[in-house]
Parts: structure tokens; C-alpha cells; sequence
């Protein structure tokens, strides 16, 4: 019976474990220990056992668990960064191109928006749109108060800047875009409502 307890107990570690990658996976950045913990519903020895787990579960991969005594991130294996360094460095290098113009007027017209909301407005996928103008320090994520699931992205300061205006009011045109823009997800969401 004793036997039957611990695989039992080793099992419930895999899937902690498992569940903690998922939980990481989806916030994309350092998660506070604390905070993954109430997410699995566990105790400080079974977090622990299930990072250990998923520790060694991606050794030699090209993701590895980094851990400090108050978070944990999943991030590129040291073995993986120069190429991705590389790759993030042609990136930069690249034009934003339409596709981000357009992610960028929303953010600055709408104001801070999901991911979904976007999508909807451009009719188009913009997830890796968004991943370039965060990763150029156009665009901010921060946690959705009224949805956990979903992040909210904002303009940043330095955008802001660099389009020689203080604050969103200041921007061209600033009324007359945000009225238009209100008008037509309202209109859209109404036509959407009827089919």
C-alpha cells in the first residue's frame, strides 16, 4: 500500500510539474513564487519537488527553468541564446511595417487593449506583432484587471516621445480618430450581434 501512495504522490509531482510549465508558459515572464503556488493549489515541498522536476525534465533542451528564492521564469537554455540573440538582433534591424503601424495607432487611439480586441479591429492574427513592438519597447503588457487570461497593451512613454507628443491628447487628429474608431466597433459589434 505504502508503494501504491508514493507513485501516487510522483505522479501528482508530474503533473504539478506540468501544470507549472503551463502556468509559466502563458504569463511569458517571471512569475512570483508565491503566486504559482496558490495557482497549483500546493504546498511549499510539493512546488519545490515539481520545479526540481521540471528542472530535469528540460535539461538539454532548448527552454530551461531559471529560479530564484522569490520567482521562477522559464526561459532560453544558455546553449540556444546566441542564436537567438541573432535572430532577435535581424529583428531589430527589419522595418515595424504596416501590420505594426496599425497595432500602434490602435494602442494610441483606443487606448490599452487586449490582444483579442486588436485582432478584432484589424480582422487578422497579431500576435507576432505585438512580440516586436514589445520587444522594441513600442508597447507594454501588463495584467488585465477585469480578465486574468488576457493581457491589456499600452503605448509606452518612449513611443510617445519619439512621436514629439507629451501625453495621447496631444497626437494629430487625437477626437476625431477615437470617435471614428468607437463608432466603428461599436457598428461592428452591433452587425456581429444580429448574424
Amino acid at each position: 500500500m505504502e508503494v501504491e501512495t508514493q507513485s501516487r504522490t510522483s505522479t501528482n509531482i508530474v503533473e504539478l510539474a506540468s501544470q507549472a510549465e503551463a502556468f509559466l508558459f502563458t504569463e511569458g515572464e517571471p512569475m512570483a513564487r508565491a503566486r504559482l503556488k496558490k495557482l497549483l493549489s500546493c504546498t511549499d515541498e510539493d512546488l519545490a519537488s515539481a520545479l526540481l522536476s521540471l528542472s530535469r525534465r528540460q535539461e538539454g533542451g532548448g527552454v530551461t527553468l531559471v529560479l530564484t528564492d522569490r520567482e521562477v521564469a522559464l526561459a532560453v537554455a544558455p546553449s540556444c541564446a546566441p542564436a537567438i540573440r541573432a535572430e532577435n538582433e535581424k529583428e531589430h534591424e527589419r522595418e515595424i511595417g504596416d501590420a505594426g503601424l496599425e497595432v500602434l495607432a490602435i494602442l494610441l487611439y483606443r487606448g490599452p487593449s487586449t490582444r483579442s480586441q486588436i485582432d478584432y479591429i484589424r480582422g487578422v492574427n497579431t500576435s507576432t506583432t505585438l512580440r516586436t513592438l514589445l520587444a522594441r519597447g513600442l508597447a507594454l503588457r501588463a495584467e488585465n484587471p477585469n480578465d486574468s487570461r488576457e493581457y491589456l497593451y499600452r503605448p509606452t512613454a518612449e513611443l510617445l516621445a519619439h512621436l514629439g507628443a507629451s501625453r495621447i491628447g496631444d497626437l494629430p487628429d487625437y477626437e476625431k480618430i477615437t470617435g471614428e474608431l468607437a463608432a466603428f466597433e461599436t457598428t461592428r459589434t452591433n452587425s456581429d450581434a444580429q448574424l
